[in-house]
């Protein structure tokens, strides 16, 4: 065997290797988000999660260095679909952010209403962890302060009178919609009245403004 074809299976190999990794973690995080999102963080351990995730417990020791750290990439992960989901939303009305508020309310619903829908990951994080140190709370407030300078940043563009006012109770809104979706359930009045209450709220935040104007 050359020098040139021992080198060639070293990179194959180590290739190999990297590739088994980032697919081993990819089946954790997988099985994380399905199991922590349906039955709470405190409620699963890590045997579950290796378990549905088709590896042994080595393969997640050498991926995570302890649950806490696993707890911490599903929630990153979540606040990453989180971010593309609102902006995604906003970037259906160009230009127009009244409406671009109003429609991430009208989007949240349509999710909200799915069947396996248990609702916001980080409201569900906040409820099992107290200690605002600890680790997942950090990424509870990471994804809120997102949220919040999102709607400032387009309730200022739409030309509210005070856009933090504005932001702060669009904000309400969202984590009443969460709340309601397990409560009251899908397709009840107060999840419907959502956009309702947006549209009124967004409107008579920048009516306001309007008035005031010179």
């Amino acid at each position: 065997m050359t020098r040139a074809s021992v080198e060639a299976g070293k990179r194959a190999a180590g290739k190999a290797t990297r590739t088994d990794g980032a697919t081993a973690q990819e089946q954790l995080l997988d099985a994380a988000q399905d199991l922590f999102y349906r039955e709470g963080i405190r409620a699963i351990g890590v045997d579950a999660v290796v378990e549905r995730a088709g590896v042994n417990k080595m393969s997640l020791y050498r991926q995570f260095s302890s649950k806490e750290e696993l707890v911490v990439a599903y929630l990153n992960r979540m606040d990453e679909r989180f971010r593309r989901r609102i902006e995604a939303s906003f970037a259906k009305h160009p230009d127009e952010p009244a409406k671009q508020l109003v429609q991430a309310i009208e989007d949240l619903i349509r999710r909200a209403s799915a069947p396996d829908y248990r609702g916001c990951p980080f409201v569900n994080v906040a409820c099992e962890f107290s200690d605002p140190a600890h680790p997942a709370r950090q990424a509870v407030t990471r994804n809120k302060q997102y949220l919040m300078c999102r709607l400032v940043e387009i309730a200022t563009a739409a030309g509210a009178a005070n856009a933090v006012e504005l932001a702060d109770s669009l904000a309400l809104l969202v984590d009443g919609v969460y709340a309601t979706s397990q409560t009251y359930g899908p397709g009840s009045g107060p999840m419907l009245a959502a956009p309702r209450i947006a549209a009124l709220v967004v409107d008579a935040a920048c009516q306001t403004h309007r008035k005031e104007s010179p």
